[in-house]
């Protein structure tokens, strides 16, 4: 199932493969689930992508974490064996979709709002990301997307720590790795420095 990848605190693989969706990867696949038949997996797909959550977080999701603007994700790492949620910024679009296809104002406010196991999740979010055209490797995971979605917060200006507090790291050295990934500013600033020779 999932690739076998470096320390936690690398943005590469053993083999030098990079683990993260690059800004097209993510607007691929954010297309593609638009696209989808499925609803449901359309949901699981956006939310994903615009939280930035460990798919085994968005899997115990539940209407009572949804509100206007916002999802409260209970974060699978416990500290001290304290239950943690993080609220996290979402657009408010994705909320009003949540809503509409999940009836988060009908029946059970604590059931799941997704029915799938986290392997079966897992092969359906690769799926999404086969119909994007992204190549096989370790970006091309859930995983990918966090990493993807750290990226896109930082190269977005978002400060180092709402970036650590939305992903639910408990130090800032682990967010610190996506400090590591040349970006559109590093380029040009070294476009310039080689322009200068």
């Amino acid at each position: 199932m999932p690739h076998a990848h470096s320390s936690p605190a690398s943005l590469y693989s053993r083999q030098g493969q990079r683990k993260y969706l690059s800004p097209d990867e993510r607007r691929r696949f954010l297309r593609a689930a638009a696209r989808l038949k499925r609803p449901e997996l359309t949901t699981l797909c956006l939310v994903l992508a615009h939280t930035g959550c460990r798919i085994s977080e968005a899997l115990a999701l539940t209407p009572a974490a949804i509100s206007k603007g916002t999802i409260a994700v209970r974060s699978l790492k416990k500290r001290g064996g304290q239950v943690i949620y993080r609220e996290l910024p979402v657009p408010s679009e994705l909320t009003r979709i949540l809503a509409t296809v999940h009836r988060l104002d009908a029946g059970d406010p604590h059931r799941r709002l997704w029915r799938y196991s986290r392997s079966g999740a897992w092969r359906l979010i690769k799926t999404v990301m086969r119909s994007a055209g992204i190549a096989s490797g370790p970006h091309a995971t859930p995983k990918g997307l966090r990493h993807g979605f750290g990226l896109h917060a930082i190269r977005s200006g978002v400060p180092l720590h709402l970036v650590q507090k939305w992903l639910g790291h408990a130090s800032l050295t682990t967010t610190a790795i996506y400090l590591q990934a040349v970006g559109a500013e590093e380029r040009e600033f070294a476009e310039r420095m080689w322009a200068s020779c």
